[in-house]
């Protein structure tokens, strides 16, 4: 395998570069780097071991450019690659649509015209996400494309790269991932992103056992959550299976819990109590502050640092709480194709309960370091 990965140094796009290189010890990769995460991605490789770092390259690109931004000398260079990997995508809800616009969707056709010259090219794995399916409730097919509404700009740009990559099917070999809600690693708990539901996680972590966190909507629906490290074997997987060509795959917890279950086992993991049904009254993101959010937002701001930057304030605390309760609604992914294309192999996803402390012990672990960081920084002498 030799690999084109974009979309490093991502939190999945790290992690796939290590599952790439652990299984295949003839792999090779190019990663191609937004300037801006030059630093990011020069301070990963060195954790890298380091037989590993001289089977990595670095280029610096941009998706959203013709050519991915290269010169000529790099385009040929890329002349053997054998795989693509198409990460990169702007994730953030909030983002204008234009930037969606020109990451989630142009970017998607630069580097399929890109693969369209590549003579040695065996697969292209795009990904796409669960979230494309927007309004639609019940049953999801992975090859499901219907004409509905989404409910953000969002995942419209993510169906719209979808549909890029899917057109693209009839002249590459591409295969789309369809991943959920995707959480940290199950064996060590690892995240870089406390954000979307882990923002309400942290919040039950490190809120006093007296003041409840609300949980918005009667969270009965299944909350579908995959830890990262399922999803690049399932990926590694996808890309080196001829049978997997022209398919979409579902990359979800074939067995997911609600919600309340989900938040009922965080809190009590952490020696907390989440409150008991009934729950917050609907709309709760848009209320006025009520003493458990105005609580809730002073915790928050007691986390402001690298790290949680996206709790300093009750906007970014109920946005938090919005993206649960945005997910709050009775949708179950089939995910057939990957049932047919794990069976018989050792690639299983872990119950959410079987790591459900992992995650809150890394994330306690984070809190504690920061707290320690931050005093050092406030007092040398400590």
């Amino acid at each position: 395998m030799r690999a084109l990965l974009t979309g490093y140094p991502g939190f999945i796009g790290k992690r796939l570069l290590r599952r790439i290189l652990d299984d295949n010890a003839a792999a090779t990769v190019v990663c191609l780097v937004d300037e801006g995460r030059r630093a990011d991605a020069d301070a990963d490789l060195l954790r890298l071991p380091a037989e590993q770092r001289p089977r990595v390259r670095v280029v610096m690109g941009d998706v959203k450019k013709m050519d991915l931004g290269l010169a000529g000398l790099e385009i040929a260079a890329l002349a053997d690659i054998t795989h693509i990997f198409h990460l990169a995508a702007v994730q953030s809800t909030s983002a204008s649509p234009a930037v969606l616009d020109a990451v989630n969707v142009g970017g998607v056709r630069n580097v399929i015209a890109l693969a369209k010259e590549l003579p040695q090219l065996l697969r292209f794995v795009h990904f796409s996400s669960c979230f494309v399916s927007g309004e639609r409730q019940g049953v999801i097919l992975e090859d499901d494309d219907d004409a509905i509404t989404r409910r953000s700009p969002y995942e419209d740009s993510k169906w719209r790269g979808e549909k890029l990559a899917r057109q693209a099917m009839s002249e590459l070999p591409v295969s789309v991932i369809r991943p959920s809600v995707v959480v940290g690693d199950s064996a060590t708990g690892e995240v870089d992103r406390f954000d979307g539901v882990y923002a309400m996680g942290i919040l039950i972590v490190t809120s006093p056992i007296g003041v409840p966190i609300p949980l918005p909507g009667p969270g009965l629906a299944p909350l579908h959550l995959v830890p990262v490290d399922y999803l690049t074997q399932v990926v590694l997987k996808v890309a080196t299976d001829a049978t997997a060509v022209g398919k979409t795959f579902h990359v979800v917890d074939p067995n997911p819990l609600s919600a309340r279950m989900i938040y009922d086992l965080v809190g009590r993991r952490a020696g907390k109590k989440t409150p008991a049904p009934p729950t917050s009254p609907p709309g709760w993101t848009s209320m006025p502050l009520t003493f458990a959010a105005r609580r809730a937002s002073q915790l928050a701001s007691q986390l402001s640092g690298p790290l949680f930057d996206l709790l300093p304030s009750l906007e970014r605390v109920r946005r938090g709480a919005a993206a649960v309760e945005l997910f709050d609604r009775f949708v179950i992914y089939n995910a057939s194709n990957t049932t047919q294309l794990l069976a018989g192999s050792s690639i299983l996803c872990p119950r959410f309960d079987s790591y459900v402390d992992t995650l809150v012990k890394f994330v306690k672990e984070s809190l504690r370091e920061e707290r320690q960081t931050r005093r050092k920084v406030q007092d040398p002498l400590l």
